[in-house]
C-alpha cells in the first residue's frame, strides 16, 4: 500500500479547550498533532499518540502489528488508556499503538460545525494514508465503529483484525430497546441531545461514562456526581471530559451525534448552520455493502472479536446477529458482561486487552 495523503505533523497544541488533563493521557514522548490538509476541517489539528512497544524483532519486510484505537461520543482517546496500559504491560511481541482524538474532542482542535461519523471518518482516513498504516488491528467503540470502519473500508487490505465494543454499523431496530427508550422509557438517550442546553452538556460525558449498570445506579451516579462537582472533588478524568465540552461548538457537535442515535445505522440527514444539508446515508450504505465482501469469511476473513456490556441497545441479540451475518468468523468470539453497560472499555479493559493480544497472535 503506497497511497499517501498530504498533511504534516506538528508538536504544538491547537485551540482545544482543555488546559489540564490526566497524567496518563499521553504515553511519554508520543503525542503530536496531525494538520488536516483537505475537507471542511482543513488546517485543523488532530491530536494523536503513536508509539512502539519493543519486544522481539519483527521479520524483515513484515509490517509491525499496529493497533488503532478509534473512540466515539462523548469520549476521547482517554477512554482507552486502561486498555492501552494493559497491552503494554502484557505484550510479548513488538507492536505499534495509535489513538487519536477526533476534531471537537480531547486535545484536538475545536469543531467549527456539527460533526457526525462521516466527517470524522474522512479526517481519520487522511491520517491513515499519511502514516501509511498496514497490518492494523482496528479497535472501535460506540460511533468509533462507523468512524473507524468507514475510514478503512475502501482500503480494507490495511486491516488484519477487528475488535468491536458496544458499536454497530447496521440499522438498530426501531422497535424494542433502542436509544429512544434507553436508559429510560420516556427519557431516552436520543432525547438528551434535544433537551439538554449546550451550557449543561459538559456535565453529560463525565456523568454517563462512569455510571454503573441499571437505572437505580444511574440515579445514584447523578446525585454523587453533582455533589462532588459542587464541592470541587471531581476526578481528573471527570474534569477533563467536563472541560472538553465547555465551548458551545464542541457541545453542539457532540449533541448532534446523540440526536442521531434514534436512527443509528439507518443513515440520516440534517441541516448544519455552516455547511448546509449533511447526508450520511451513502456513507452507511458503502460500509454495509462492503464489510462482508471485504472482511467476511469469503473475503479477507480477518480475525474478529467483540465485547458487549449488556445494559445497552447495541448489545441486543439481533444487533449481535447483524455482526455475525456480516462477519461469520465472529461466531464463538463474542464476550458479554452483565455487570457492564455501554462504556464497556471503562470496566472490562483487562479482558479487552487480552482479546486484542489474542487476535494479534492469531493473525
Amino acid at each position: 500500500m503506497t497511497t499517501k495523503t498530504k498533511g504534516r505533523l506538528d508538536n504544538n497544541v491547537g485551540n482545544t479547550p482543555l488546559r489540564h488533563f490526566p497524567d496518563d493521557y499521553i504515553p511519554e514522548e508520543s503525542g503530536r498533532w496531525f494538520i488536516l490538509s483537505e475537507g471542511p476541517d482543513v488546517g485543523k489539528k488532530l491530536f494523536l499518540y503513536d508509539f512502539i512497544v519493543e519486544k522481539e524483532d519483527v521479520p524483515e519486510g513484515q509490517p509491525i502489528p499496529t493497533i488503532v484505537f478509534v473512540h466515539g461520543n462523548p469520549e476521547s482517546s482517554y477512554t482507552y488508556s486502561q486498555t492501552r496500559d494493559e497491552l503494554v504491560k502484557h505484550a510479548t511481541q513488538t507492536m505499534r499503538v495509535i489513538a487519536m482524538d477526533h476534531i471537537g474532542f480531547g486535545l484536538s482542535d475545536q469543531a467549527s460545525f456539527e460533526m457526525v461519523d462521516m466527517h470524522h471518518a474522512a479526517n481519520l482516513r487522511q491520517l491513515i494514508e499519511f502514516l501509511d498504516l498496514n497490518n492494523v488491528t482496528l479497535v472501535v467503540h460506540d460511533w468509533g465503529g462507523a468512524i473507524g470502519i468507514g475510514a478503512f473500508i475502501d482500503q480494507a487490505e490495511r486491516v488484519a483484525n477487528l475488535v468491536l465494543m458496544n458499536t454497530t454499523v447496521f440499522p438498530i431496530p426501531l422497535q424494542g430497546l433502542n436509544y429512544t427508550t434507553f436508559p429510560f422509557k420516556y427519557l431516552g438517550w436520543n432525547s438528551f441531545g434535544y433537551r439538554t442546553p449546550w451550557q449543561l452538556w459538559k456535565h453529560v460525558a463525565p456523568l454517563v461514562m462512569y455510571s454503573g449498570v441499571g437505572q437505580l445506579n444511574f440515579f445514584k451516579r447523578i446525585g454523587d456526581y453533582f455533589l462532588r462537582a459542587i464541592l470541587g472533588r471531581l476526578t481528573e478524568g471527570e474534569r477533563m471530559y467536563r472541560d472538553m465540552f465547555s465551548t458551545r461548538i464542541n457541545a453542539l457537535s457532540s449533541k448532534r451525534n446523540v440526536k442521531q442515535t434514534k436512527v443509528w445505522g439507518h443513515g440520516y440527514y440534517y441541516h448544519d448552520a455552516n455547511l448546509g444539508l449533511q447526508d450520511n446515508r451513502s456513507f452507511y450504505k458503502n460500509i454495509q455493502k462492503k464489510i462482508s465482501l471485504y472482511w467476511g469469511s469469503e473475503g479477507q476473513n480477518i480475525t474478529v472479536r467483540a465485547f458487549f456490556g449488556e445494559w445497552d441497545p447495541t448489545a441486543r441479540s439481533d444487533v449481535q446477529d447483524q455482526w455475525l451475518e456480516a462477519l461469520p468468523q465472529l461466531q464463538g468470539h463474542i464476550s458479554t458482561f452483565s455487570d457492564a453497560g455501554h462504556f464497556v472499555e471503562e470496566h472490562k479493559f483487562e479482558e479487552i486487552a487480552q482479546g486484542i493480544l489474542d487476535v494479534i497472535k492469531t493473525a
